[in-house]
């Protein structure tokens, strides 16, 4: 945290089952000693609520709260956002990979929440553009798409989902026995999975309101959009095959998908960085979108703002620390049904058992 801790005053009540914790108006809290550890800082104040009689301590409201080595969150930060793997970002940080896995895993619940309570209020004011970015996870018999709504102008991300594909594409016989395989093991990805997310995507995205949606023609966004009775759309369509420059309306989106690739170890062609499991997919994707939304200029030599500045959002880029300035807490934030499993760690990936799921108490 940026603020100075002798001067810290706790914003709310940090226990879910008090009554100020959700608003902190008329709130009492008093000074309750500190607490010394071995990393800096190494004096930590605490604090006790006057009307549940919980205590607490200014550590408790950081994004370092409960961690082993809070040195290493910013730094896994910043190296998640320059294409390193996990393995590389550990042999620098002289630790465990499992450890840098759960940090990335804490980013990735971070930006979900940053994400959706920073989000614009009110119509939007500018198209949406849509895309699915496809990848896989685990093996590539686990295809999996991350559909986006991306602001035509702004270049801000509105929201994103996940959907888990088949395998499709030319395959040798022994390829096919092997997906026939592993769909009579762990069953067959839905096949309306892309239209159920994209659908989903749009009600993350806007209110009901007139909406103009451009997207390429991929079949399954119109009927995605039927199930959309509460919004009036306008579906704007673009072939695939047209180049993919600045003058496509499908740009925004399309540079979306170029900074994933770019900036993700874990998309790279022909990469042995690859995720192993779809939950990583989301979080590693949730923390770069933060970071495109609110840290980086839409262009890196002009320096002409980011797109939270466009929406009038913010009114400075935020650097990594600022982005990770202040824990948010999930008990405080109504989450959309789908980013609310995803911060739960509730996608499984066939093949993985007994998949560990986000059910602490007290962390985040």
């Amino acid at each position: 945290m940026t603020r100075s801790l002798a001067a810290f005053i706790p914003p709310h009540c940090p226990r879910s089952h008090c009554s100020y914790h959700g608003c902190a108006h008329g709130w009492r809290w008093v000074r309750f000693g500190h607490y010394a550890r071995q990393c800096e800082p190494r004096i930590i104040p605490r604090y006790r609520c006057l009307h549940c009689r919980a205590t607490f301590s200014s550590q408790t409201f950081s994004t370092t709260y409960y961690l082993k080595r809070p040195d290493l969150l910013r730094p896994i930060a910043h190296r998640l956002l320059t294409c390193s793997g996990y393995r590389q970002i550990a042999r620098e940080a002289r630790c465990d990979p499992t450890s840098v896995m759960g940090q990335a895993a804490r980013l990735g619940r971070h930006a979900l929440l940053l994400l959706h309570e920073l989000r614009p209020t009110g119509p939007l004011c500018e198209p949406l553009v849509i895309d699915g970015f496809e990848s896989f996870a685990y093996s590539q018999y686990h295809p999996l798409h991350l559909n986006h709504a991306v602001g035509a102008n702004s270049h801000f991300t509105y929201g994103f989902t996940f959907a888990r594909l088949r395998r499709k594409g030319t395959m040798t016989s022994a390829q096919r026995r092997r997906r026939a395989g592993l769909e009579a093991t762990h069953g067959r990805p839905d096949p309306k999975a892309i239209e159920q997310s994209v659908a989903e995507l749009i009600r993350i995205s806007a209110a009901p309101q007139p909406l103009t949606l451009r997207s390429d023609e991929h079949p399954a966004y119109p009927r995605a959009f039927r199930r959309l009775r509460e919004h009036v759309i306008r579906h704007e369509r673009t072939p695939s095959v047209e180049a993919r420059t600045a003058n496509n309306p499908l740009f925004p989106v399309n540079l979306l998908d170029l900074l994933l690739r770019h900036n993700s170890a874990n998309h790279k062609r022909e990469t042995i960085a690859f995720s192993k499991r779809h939950q990583g997919v989301v979080e590693r994707a949730a923390w770069l979108l933060a970071w495109r939304n609110f840290g980086k200029h839409f262009s890196e030599r002009a320096h002409d703002g980011t797109p939270a500045m466009r929406l009038g959002l913010t009114k400075t880029p935020w650097s990594v620390g600022r982005l990770l300035d202040g824990r948010r807490f999930v008990t405080r934030t109504e989450l959309p049904a789908s980013w609310a499993e995803y911060y739960g760690r509730g996608i499984d990936t066939p093949g993985i058992k007994n998949p560990r799921r986000h059910a602490l108490r007290l962390a985040m």
